[in-house]
């Protein structure tokens, strides 16, 4: 229930349906937030699915330069789009030297994830402003939505009271959803090639990284800066039965 089957777009999922002792109904709820890979993958017909589900925004985190239609990517009428606000709001600025030497060689690990936030805290503040700031119904992407889409998905998932054990389950998904699929992006990704020998491997790496992030979700959000009533709405987002619009105090969006 979880797969969202929008046409062309592969790895994409709600991140509804997952237990939490915060939620009324016990589990997350669905048709809040979704994640999935660059949205440039979703033909004519997966635009109405997503439409369907009720994407209402998309915040997308990927660079500048990534950004847009690249060579097998489906043609797409501006009238087959639906009416959805998009948010550019990257987690990452390639040219901050800390950030190149740190995270340049770790890039699909999410042993990153800490390092993005320790150095650069402001970026990855802004795409949770975005988050908590739009309307129900918003989808996340990067460009696989498995590592930056991950490392945003799991602190979301975390704040709601998922457990660690759950979390990286889910980025454990993305992993293998994406695991031997080119996703058109601009620079090399080595999980294109693997197969499932390569994904089992790292998968024992890297899922106790995820838990121990999701488990130390308090001091992860303390290093980005975000205030408590920031985490309030975006646990909301995932927990609350009814919805209260955003307000100042969500924060405000600098993208």
């Amino acid at each position: 229930m979880r797969d969202l089957a929008w046409d062309g777009y592969r790895n994409a999922r709600d991140l509804g349906g997952l237990p939490t002792p915060l939620s009324d109904g016990g589990m997350t709820i669905f048709g809040r937030i979704a994640r999935g890979p660059r949205r440039e993958l979703l033909t004519a017909t997966g635009w109405q699915d997503a439409h369907r589900w009720g994407l209402a925004a998309v915040v997308d985190l990927r660079c500048e330069y990534e950004i847009g239609v690249r060579d097998g990517d489906p043609a797409i009428e501006p009238d087959a789009m639906p009416a959805v606000q998009f948010v550019h709001a990257p987690t990452e600025d390639q040219d901050d030297p800390e950030f190149r030497e740190v995270c340049f060689p770790i890039l699909d690990s999410p042993e990153y994830w800490h390092h993005n936030w320790r150095i650069l805290p402001d970026l990855v503040l802004v795409s949770f402003e975005a988050i908590a700031a739009a309307p129900s119904g918003v989808l996340v992407h990067c460009s696989a939505g498995r590592d930056r889409t991950g490392m945003i998905s799991a602190l979301l998932l975390a704040n709601a009271g998922v457990g660690p054990a759950e979390v990286a389950a889910d980025y454990a998904e993305s992993v293998r959803a994406m695991a031997g699929v080119p996703t058109h992006s601009p620079t090399g990704d080595r999980q294109a090639s693997w197969g499932d020998d390569e994904v089992s491997g790292w998968l024992l790496k890297t899922m106790p990284i995820v838990e121990d992030i999701a488990a130390d979700v308090d001091n992860a959000f303390a290093m980005i800066g975000a205030s408590s009533v920031l985490r309030a709405r975006l646990r909301e987002q995932l927990t609350a039965a009814h919805l209260r619009q955003p307000n100042a105090g969500s924060g405000d969006i600098r993208c």
